[in-house]
């Protein structure tokens, strides 16, 4: 039996010819190995050096290393956040000429570490909570994708920050089904197994004493459960808004602020009947917003403001025609928020007097307004439109804050 390495890319094999497939991974000397941290697997597992890159090497048959291979290669034609899969090797034999267990090679996923190793740093609560978060956005995306993941666990995720975003990555689909669809109980059942391993591996945390001690493993297991059916009601709840009523669409997006996601990506389809929203959300560390909007626009704000200033610009990009996430010829995020800050912030911040403005600055400003029209919206339940919110602002809120602020004078 020949040795055989099979791959899309031409250029691993040559990569990976130099690495001793004629030992059992267990066996393989250490020049060759990389010391990252593992979760635990039923499997052998290691992180090896091919060339420029680092892989992980995982033992198993034969049937399910071809399995899972195509199965993440499928999620990655998905856009599902996983591991890159690059080659099985199949016809392995040692010395004697005895076979060996052929081998699934995956990237490493640079500056990712597995959930498990993040929770034995014994950190604090909060930042595991975000966490978990991350995880119920990986699993409802999963599910959204006909995804049945079977064996979800804080060793088959993987961790990373990304430009102040905490992500989950699926690490491990040898147990996973793709499906077109999924069904209320395909995913409660994949659902009640997160939550079931993700106790047991706190649980075994705990008993290593390196689980902080204000964490109890049974309330954390049930907790990806809760944020999950959050998350999955609000991102799949159909509704089909009136043609420019763009105030019903904010409302959404405050919902899903007031759990805890963001809105990394927000599309709207125009039909007959109305306007349908698709939304994709992900977790942001602290100052997450702030960095964002100096990135694009170069407005230099507080976080609450970046917020809501982010929303407003992800909801008018979603109108635009040339707004195309993942279209190499749609306008760049970058030229499409320039073009928001020419077009409309500035147009509407010179709108209001400048003797009226007392102290607040431009962001302050917008903010203000953007809440102006929020609350006359919802009291219209129609979207009346920035134009009318800034003259209401003008005539019928700034007069009566300058009152508030102005001293008060001694008899």
């Amino acid at each position: 039996m020949a040795l055989q390495i099979s791959a899309t890319n031409p250029e691993h094999p040559a990569l990976l010819l130099e690495l001793p497939w004629h030992l059992p991974l267990e066996e393989w000397p250490e020049r060759y190995l990389v010391p990252l941290p593992r979760g635990i697997s039923r499997h052998v597992v290691r992180y090896a050096q091919a060339g420029d890159e680092v892989i992980a090497v995982k033992e198993l048959a034969e049937r399910p290393a071809l399995r899972e291979y195509e199965l993440l290669r499928d999620l990655d034609r998905l856009g599902i956040p996983s591991v890159d899969p690059l080659a099985v090797v199949t016809g392995r034999i040692d010395a004697e000429g005895d076979p060996l267990e052929p081998v699934l090679i995956t990237r490493h996923l640079r500056g990712s570490q597995p959930y498990r190793s993040m929770f034995e740093t014994t950190m604090r609560p909060a930042t595991m909570h975000r966490l978990m978060d991350a995880l119920a956005v990986l699993l409802v995306r999963l599910h959204l994708a006909g995804f049945a993941w079977g064996d979800c666990s804080l060793s088959n995720t993987l961790f990373r920050r990304d430009a102040g975003a905490y992500a989950a990555y699926l690490v491990d689909a040898e147990t996973g089904d793709l499906h077109p669809q999924l069904s209320t109980g395909q995913r409660e059942y994949d659902l009640d197994l997160a939550r079931v391993n993700i106790s047991g591996e706190l649980l075994d945390l705990e008993a290593s004493g390196a689980l902080h001690p204000s964490v109890d493993p049974i309330e954390f297991g049930m907790e990806i459960c809760a944020r999950y059916r959050g998350l999955w009601e609000e991102l799949t709840r159909t509704s089909v808004y009136p043609a420019g009523k763009y105030h019903y669409i904010e409302r959404r997006i405050r919902r899903l602020n007031e759990l805890g996601f963001d809105v990394a990506e927000m599309q709207i389809e125009h039909s007959s009947n109305g306007d349908t929203v698709t939304f994709v959300p992900k977790v942001v560390d602290a100052g997450h917003h702030q960095r964002q909007l100096l990135r694009l626009t170069g407005l230099d704000t507080e976080e609450n403001q970046a917020r809501r200033l982010l929303n407003d610009l992800e909801s008018w990009m979603a109108t635009q025609d040339d707004y195309a996430p993942g279209d190499p010829l749609a306008a760049r995020p970058e030229v499409l928020a320039h073009r928001w800050v020419r077009d409309v912030f500035r147009p509407t911040v010179r709108a209001v007097p400048l003797e009226l403005r007392g102290s607040m600055d431009a962001a302050e400003i917008y903010h203000e307004l953007l809440e102006h029209r929020w609350y006359l919206s919802e009291r219209a339940q129609q979207d009346i439109g920035l134009d009318t919110a800034v003259e209401d602002y003008i005539t019928n809120i700034l007069p009566k804050a300058r009152e508030t602020l102005q001293p008060t004078t001694a008899e």
